[in-house]
Parts: C-alpha cells; sequence; structure tokens
C-alpha cells in the first residue's frame, strides 16, 4: 500500500550568508552543537560533506541510546545540505536561502514508505507507535535546531 509521505518543516532567518550557514550545517561533526537528540557525527575515515559520503551519529535520549548511518544525498553549497538516514528511512535537509535580511535556513524531516517498510519489520506491531514518537521528536526537535544554529552563527 503506498502511503504519503510524513513531511515536516521549519525555517528561521539568520545574519549570517548562505556560505556561513551552509558550512556550518554541513559539519554533520557539529551536530551535537544545536541537534536535541543527536549527540555526536563523525564521517567515514576520509569522506566529507560531499554526495555520497557516509556518517555515523549518535542519537541519545532518556530512554536509549543508539547509531544511525547516514548517505548526503544532496552537497549544495550556500543552497542545500540533506543526508538520508538508513539510507533509505529518513531524510533530512536544509535549505538555505538568501533574504534581505541574511540567509533563510529551513530544516525539512520527510519519513517515506523506506521508512515505514523498516519501521514494520524492526517494530512488527508497535511500528506505527515508533513513527508517532519520531514524528513527535521531529516537530519538537526542528525549532529547538534551528534556534541553536541561529545562535551559534550570530553569536
Amino acid at each position: 500500500m503506498q502511503t504519503v509521505p510524513l513531511t515536516l518543516q521549519s525555517s528561521v532567518v539568520v545574519r549570517a550568508t548562505p556560505e556561513e550557514v551552509y558550512a556550518l550545517v554541513s559539519d554533520v561533526t557539529r551536530t551535537g552543537e544545536w541537534s536535541p537528540v543527536c549527540a555526536q557525527c563523525w564521517w567515514d575515515e576520509g569522506q566529507g560533506p560531499e554526495a555520497g559520503a557516509y556518517f555515523t551519529g549518535r542519537n541519545v535520549t532518556p530512554d536509549r541510546t543508539w547509531e544511525t548511518r547516514s548517505e548526503v544525498v544532496v552537497a549544495d553549497p550556500g543552497r542545500e545540505f540533506a543526508w538520508s538516514v538508513g539510507p533509505g528511512v529518513v531524510r533530512w535537509a536544509y535549505l538555505i536561502t538568501s533574504t534581505d535580511d541574511g540567509t533563510e535556513l529551513t530544516e525539512t524531516w520527510e519519513f517515506g514508505e523506506g521508512g515505514r517498510e523498516f519501521f514494520d519489520k524492526r517494530f512488527g506491531s508497535e511500528a506505527q507507535r515508533e513513527i508517532a514518537e519520531r514524528e513527535q521528536a521531529a516537530r519538537e526537535g526542528i525549532p529547538t535546531t534551528l534556534a541553536a544554529i541561529k545562535r551559534i552563527l550570530e553569536g
């Protein structure tokens, strides 16, 4: 059964250039400075912010700690940085647009069919509850993340 992806997004305007914003958000090793869940990320040896590169993220909540492996799917300096967790489970992206006041940074989260299939296999009858928890974490986390990135860039 084909389902519509779950998508969330939020934006903030920061007093920084698109290039400065991109340089920060594409440095996954700094994710722990702004993410409420992802405490640490590291690139595979010899890799960096370019399409096809892989990195691992360590996520921490009060209930558990887990790691994910992600592939960079878009690395367009000054415009967009995106990665696929799994790959194919969840797609996260930062969209960067120049404005009169600085740069608009939009964070997006998309949980599509690949994510549903993964969660059905992994969690069985609890899949929908697990998906709802991830959606709520993204809903709360995206504005928190954007506010932290803004503080860092405008610091």
